[in-house]
């Protein structure tokens, strides 16, 4: 075989395996998020504003756990739920007991801010941030675009019709230096031929 074309079906078995990887992993990570949002109460929540920062800069994403107020201590940046508005995440500066419940009446405080959130929260429940990756919320704003989404998609399932395609590999070449007439278990009718009249001579 020609050595660019050789060197060639080389680097596109290359990519296809990295491109196949990649896919496996990706549907790994889905995989493990989805075990871990129904086994262990974890989800993703996306930082639209710089409250939390330097800690949690805005358009990072950040890994919370659902958790009861009872277990929450100063320090803790967790998210809570609030009526009528959108929940929020910030450090926890006092906790105390709600009276004749398990709740707890939370005061917090974002990183960025000089002033306590005006108003304490009564919870029964959490979010408590376990991590958070910085600059990740602008990606799966990008990938959650219909037109994206369908391209990805598009491009998966040719890239697995690519990578499981029949293919021919070529016969390998013969010891004896001669080469293959015939297909793979066909005689040669010109060698064959003179071998016949070579045995009636």
């Amino acid at each position: 075989m020609d050595p660019i074309a050789r060197g060639a079906r080389a680097v596109g078995r290359g990519v296809r395996e990295v491109l196949l990887t990649a896919a496996a992993i990706g549907g790994v990570i889905c995989i493990v998020l989805v075990i871990m949002a129904y086994a262990g109460g974890f989800s993703l929540i996306m930082f639209k504003t710089g409250s939390m920062t330097p800690t949690i800069p805005a358009g990072s994403v950040a890994l919370v756990q659902k958790i009861p107020a009872a277990d929450v201590v100063v320090g803790d940046v967790v998210t809570v739920d609030r009526v009528d508005a959108l929940p929020i995440t910030h450090r926890v500066t006092s906790v105390a007991p709600a009276e004749g419940s398990d709740a707890r009446i939370l005061t917090m405080r974002g990183d960025a801010n000089d002033v306590e959130d005006p108003e304490p929260y009564t919870v029964a429940d959490v979010r408590i941030v376990r991590g958070s990756v910085p600059g990740l919320a602008n990606v799966i704003v990008w990938f959650g675009n219909p037109w994206v989404l369908g391209g990805v998609t598009l491009a998966a399932s040719v890239l697995v019709v690519w990578a499981f395609w029949p293919r021919r590999e070529p016969d390998p070449p013969r010891a004896d230096g001669e080469r293959n007439v015939g297909g793979e278990g066909e005689e040669d009718p010109v060698s064959s031929g003179a071998l016949r009249r070579d045995r009636r001579s």
